[in-house]
């Protein structure tokens, strides 16, 4: 049964689910921050997915970098895989913007997380329904 890291669940909110990936909205409103994890247990790292399960994070990956480039307007793109602090298999799609608090450094450990206010965050998710209508189920969390 999937369950979703501790660091995870204290660090991001629930935005819902595509076929294979939970989809997660870091809580930092720095930067639109967004996290893929693949319901599948015990997964650590890309290779360890099946073939199938490899194609669908990846064609989930690119199209929600893809949707987010256009949502957000934004200057760059990083999408990247790391887990060295969580090891459950999660790939970071997070919009990056010149003006951004970290531009042009790496998001992580740049700045102080800045929790979204239920406002920011319900106007995050409004944006992403008028964009993910196919293969995607909302979850309230």
């Amino acid at each position: 049964m999937f369950a979703l890291d501790s660091r995870l669940q204290q660090d991001t909110l629930v935005i819902g689910d595509f076929p294979l990936c939970r989809l997660l909205l870091s809580n930092d409103a720095n930067y639109p921050w967004f996290i893929l994890v693949p319901r599948r247990d015990d997964i650590s790292e890309l290779f360890q997915l099946d073939v199938a399960d490899q194609q669908q994070l990846w064609l989930e990956t690119t199209a929600m970098a893809e949707l987010l480039k256009d949502l957000f307007d934004a200057d760059k793109m990083n999408v990247a895989t790391l887990g060295n602090v969580v090891s459950q298999m999660h790939m970071h799609v997070i919009v990056r913007k010149r003006d951004d608090a970290a531009w042009p450094a790496p998001v992580w450990g740049k700045h102080p997380a800045k929790p979204y206010s239920a406002e920011q965050a319900a106007a995050i998710r409004e944006r992403l329904r008028l964009v993910l209508t196919e293969d995607f189920t909302f979850l309230e969390g």
